[in-house]
Formats: structure tokens, C-alpha cells, sequence
């Protein structure tokens, strides 16, 4: 999980125009002499003694010979200065965007460790930007602007967005971490084959090994549970031009679920464009794309002839259902499910209970 970095920050700082003056008071040589001596002018002295011009390395190579104190001492001191003026500014300014902050489950990310439980409202903000890699909130906005067009969600989308962004970083970041072969189309489609046999083995050990068979085919598969702003099933796009990520929530907690989003997504990556993000709400709304990913998952999991030959043939109960499932190599639960979105059975049927229920370790 990502972890904030630790960062040592002195609340203060002190020009080497003051540490100039005292020393310059302490040897008993005025600011005149001190300025013949340098070979400077007695007005920039004076502007380097009140803060107003820099030390550079010339100036602090001048400031060694004449009082003995090493110009990395000086530039040290100079530079530690203009950094905390530079961070002064930048909190002052953090503080007048509070509200940007506001829209992000704070406590829910520093609970995952993504950022700290900071207190002052202008620190929020700055523990956000270093969570995101971003300078500033106009970098924030034109990094995930362009993300936005490619959702091609709804007027929701504005009200999702801090902690729909939240959640993909949380994924980039995990994403990261893997080390993957170049993707290999071919690769990819032999380890959904295998993925699709998974399906059958108990989660946690299905999904190790089904994150490395996509990391041997060259695709980032991440899990990461949604934040409470963005109840996201699942999303697909390319970090880079040949590293492309599945990332999955397990929001609705059952197998029939996770294993449909994971193969929907991975339609996206093996059908689709690479400019896109493909962000799956789970609410039924589907673009051609979306349709498309939705009927690829189904025929992969079950082509469509063995399909009409299970309805024709089928009452539709426990043991047909797991018979069937049984035969095709695939869990029960993903035939439920299948059978519920197709309106055949209730979602409170009897048969929920061939379904795997999921649970995060923290629920």
C-alpha cells in the first residue's frame, strides 16, 4: 500500500543576511569595509544583510576568503532560506484551497497510508499533491481533465471525480511495483484462457496466480478496495504506451462479480483503444466500447452455444447450475450471476449460495 513519504520540514528559517551581520559584528569590521574587502559594493551588502539579494557561489566564495566561514556554509544557508520562503508561500496558498481537499475521503486514505493525518487544513492539501505527483492543483486538473473526456461518464462523473482519482493513483501506484515482461497480445489471450480455469481455485490463491500469469503476459493486474466516494467496480487503461493495468475493487463482494469484471476489463485492453481510461460503475450504462467489453466477458466465460444448449436443457436449479459450471471449467457463482443479469433468476434466488463471498481483510 502506498505510504506517505517522511519529510522533515523546519517551521523556520533564517537569512545569511543575518548569520553576515553577526559575524560581521562579532570581528568589529563595518558593512563598508566588508564590501571593500569582498570587492562588492557597499548597497549590496546591505540588500544581502536585509534578505533581499541571494548569496550566490561567487558572492559565497568572496564571504569565505574574507571571514574564513566555507561558502557551502553560506549556500547552504541561503538555500535553506529560499526554500522556506518558497514553502511559506505555497502554504498560504494551500490554505485557500481547503475546499479542493475536502473532496477527497481523507481519513479513508490516511487510514490506507497514502497520505498523513495531517491537522492544519493547508497541509491536507500538500500531503494530496505528493500522493498524486503533482505540484500543484492546476497539474491535479490537467493530469486527470484528460483522463475525465475518456470516462465519458455522466453529470456525475464532477461529484466521483477527487475519489474516483484517489483510487486509480492507489492503483498506479500498486501497478508500479510489478515488474512485467513487454505485453504480448498473443501472451495475454493464453493467460485469460488460464485465468478463466482460476476461477474454480480459492480467491486469494486465483488471484496470485492470476496476476502473474497477466505480469508474464506483460498486463498490471491490481485490486484495490473503492473508496466510499467512488464505488467503482473496475477500470483498464496503459500507464504507458505498452504497460497496461486491470484494476479491480471487488465491490460488490462475490466471485461472479470480481471474475466478470476482470474479464470485462480485460476486453479493453485486448479490444481497445490505448488512449482511453475504462471506468466500470457496475450500474448497467454501456457506450458501444462498454457493450462490446460486456458481451466479450460473457462469450469467454461461456461461449454463446453452450449457453442456449444449458437454458433449452435445464430447470435451472442447484445441481444443473453446478453441473453445468462444472463442465465448462468455471465457478457456479459466475453462472448464477449470469443467469440473474439476464433476468432468469431473482438476485435473491436460493442459488446465492453458490456464489464465493469476498471480504476485505479490514472489513
Amino acid at each position: 500500500m502506498a505510504t506517505a513519504p517522511d519529510r522533515f520540514q523546519p517551521d523556520y528559517a533564517v537569512p545569511p543576511g543575518w548569520v553576515l551581520e553577526e559575524r560581521l559584528e562579532a570581528n568589529g569590521i563595518s558593512q563598508a569595509e566588508f564590501a571593500r574587502r569582498c570587492g562588492r559594493s557597499a548597497k549590496f551588502i546591505s540588500e544581502v544583510v536585509a534578505g533581499k539579494a541571494p548569496v550566490e557561489a561567487k558572492t559565497a566564495l568572496q564571504f569565505e576568503k574574507v571571514l574564513g566561514v566555507s561558502a557551502n556554509i553560506w549556500l547552504g544557508i541561503e538555500k535553506r532560506y529560499r526554500l522556506h520562503q518558497v514553502r511559506e508561500l505555497e502554504a498560504r496558498e494551500a490554505e485557500a484551497s481547503v475546499d479542493w481537499a475536502r473532496g477527497f475521503s481523507l481519513g479513508e486514505l490516511a487510514k490506507r497510508g497514502a497520505i498523513r493525518n495531517a491537522t492544519p487544513a493547508g497541509e491536507k492539501v500538500t500531503e494530496l499533491l505528493t500522493f498524486f505527483g503533482v505540484a500543484s492543483i492546476e497539474a491535479w486538473n490537467i493530469k486527470y481533465e484528460a483522463t475525465a473526456v475518456a470516462y465519458r461518464q455522466s453529470p456525475s462523473f464532477e461529484s466521483k471525480k477527487p475519489d474516483l482519482t484517489a483510487w486509480l493513483r492507489l492503483v498506479e501506484i500498486e501497478a508500479e511495483t510489478q515488474s512485467l515482461d513487454g505485453y504480448d497480445r498473443s501472451a495475454f489471450l493464453r493467460a485469460l484462457k488460464g485465468i478463466r480455469q482460476l476461477t474454480r481455485v480459492e480467491i486469494p490463491q486465483a488471484l496470485e496466480d492470476a496476476r502473474q500469469l497477466c505480469n508474464e503476459a506483460g498486463v498490471a493486474l491490481v485490486w484495490v478496495k473503492p473508496l466510499p466516494g467512488a464505488r467503482v467496480s473496475g477500470a483498464a487503461w496503459w500507464l504507458e504506451r505498452r504497460k497496461p493495468v486491470i484494476a479491480l475493487s471487488a465491490r460488490h463482494k462475490s466471485d461472479d462479480h470480481l471474475w466478470f469484471s476482470l474479464f470485462h476489463e480485460s476486453a479493453h485492453i485486448y479490444l481497445h483503444s490505448k488512449k482511453n481510461v475504462f471506468v466500470d460503475w457496475g450500474n448497467g450504462d454501456a457506450d458501444n466500447e462498454e457493450a462490446e467489453a460486456n458481451d466479450w466477458a460473457a462469450r469467454f466465460l461461456v461461449s454463446s452455444s453452450a449457453w442456449k444448449r444449458f437454458l433449452e436443457t435445464s430447470n435451472l436449479g442447484a445441481p444443473d447450475v453446478q453441473r453445468f459450471a462444472e463442465e465448462q471449467g468455471i465457478a457456479p457463482g459466475i453462472v448464477v450471476g449470469r443467469l440473474q443479469h439476464e433476468g432468469l433468476l431473482v438476485w435473491g434466488s436460493r442459488l446465492n449460495r453458490l456464489k464465493v463471498r469476498l471480504k476485505w481483510t479490514d472489513d
